[in-house]
């Protein structure tokens, strides 16, 4: 069953009631949600899918971190996305960027024929909300519409070099499925007799005869690709090709194929980001900014003030510095300036921008650039 998050605690209150009045009604509406059959999935850039232990408060925002986070790097392209300042904070916060979440079960068999079974949860998250959560942690963009480049991959297990074409797409679908994680997607080619006698060019590398036959396709993209045992194992050698250009080569070992197919999709992600991607939006410089915050009146404000301003991922540290009645001077370590704090306390944040304000220090010490401003406590 999809579970739709609430915007607002009296949106709560208002479903509480409706499920306490008309309780059969809305279960009978419920059980309707879903026909025989019917699988929830991850489609879009913003849902992710990932596995839990369980359907537990604690499992499920741990899966929907996880899921927030797979989001942000098919966003941004950035795979390592969780290294950049802010973004452990934000994840944190996941379920505040949730429209709904789901459950399904994934069976597998195992090498020795036992099948297995897994909880997934899907999740999809509100596209304005994270939009605006990476223009606050200024993290890249990877443009949309994604390029979906022609996949030629020869693959040797022992018996010779043979291409795969869409016909054995299962065959490829560890590559096929990263690249969707990565949030792009690849095609194959149909697998003519001509594009079977390309073995030879793939094999050897030769990117301009291949980029000459895939022609046909666009757009004028192609991952070329070799797998083969090797050393006890498989390994993988890449070209990624764009417009007749090489962007990239590399290689890949692993002692499964499946994963040393797969990183093939990784290297053409990170090929397309490092030439496409945008950089982020300009919310100011990373540093220390002293502001002021009134409605400060009282030790419970204030620890719900240093509560609220703890769970803004731009914040690092709060320093206060002096108080004057209802008055508090702080200073505010953030990955982004006043422009991203602004931004990610929204409408419903523990402060409310009020006005610049000039603040006057004692001694020798020097007026703060840029300005300070001036908050009001919600």
């Amino acid at each position: 069953m999809e579970v739709q998050m609430p915007r607002s605690p009296l949106r709560t209150v208002f479903l509480m009631m409706l499920l306490a009045l008309c309780l059969p009604a809305v279960a009978q509406a419920q059980s309707g949600l879903r026909t025989e059959g019917d699988v929830a999935t991850a489609s879009g850039s913003y849902d992710a899918e990932v596995p839990v232990r369980g359907q537990s408060d604690a499992d499920r925002n741990g899966g929907l971190s996880r899921a927030l986070a797979e989001v942000l790097a098919k966003l941004s392209g950035d795979r390592n996305i969780t290294a950049r300042p802010g973004v452990v904070q934000a994840l944190r916060n996941a379920k505040d960027y949730v429209e709904s979440y789901d459950y399904k079960q994934d069976q597998s068999t195992a090498a020795s024929g036992a099948p297995s079974f897994r909880t997934l949860l899907v999740a999809r998250f509100r596209e304005d909300d994270v939009d605006a959560l990476i223009t606050a942690l200024g993290l890249p963009v990877w443009p949309q519409p994604r390029p979906k480049p022609v996949l030629w991959l020869a693959i040797d297990d022992g018996s010779g070099p043979r291409l795969v074409s869409v016909q054995q797409a299962n065959a490829v679908r560890p590559v096929l499925a990263r690249a969707v994680e990565r949030g792009y997607k690849l095609g194959l080619p149909s697998g003519s007799t001509a594009e079977q006698a390309l073995v030879g060019a793939i094999w050897r590398q030769d990117s301009a005869a291949v980029a000459r036959a895939s022609s046909r396709y666009a757009p004028p993209m192609q991952l070329i690709g070799k797998l083969y045992r090797a050393d006890g194992g498989w390994t993988a050698d890449w070209v990624f090709v764009d417009n007749g250009r090489e962007l990239d080569k590399w290689t890949t070992k692993d002692p499964n194929a499946m994963r040393a197919m797969a990183a093939g999709a990784d290297g053409a992600a990170d090929a397309l980001v490092r030439r496409y991607a945008k950089a982020g939006a300009a919310t100011g410089q990373a540093g220390t900014y002293r502001v002021v915050v009134t409605g400060v009146n009282s030790a419970d404000a204030y620890m719900r003030l240093a509560a609220g301003l703890r769970q803004v991922p731009v914040v690092r540290n709060v320093i206060p510095l002096r108080a004057l009645g209802d008055r508090l001077e702080l200073n505010l370590e953030m990955t982004t300036g006043l422009a991203g704090l602004n931004r990610m306390l929204g409408d419903g944040g523990v402060l409310e921008p009020v006005a610049p304000v000039s603040i006057i220090l004692d001694g020798d010490e020097q007026n703060p650039a840029p300005a300070s401003n001036e908050y009001r406590l919600r």
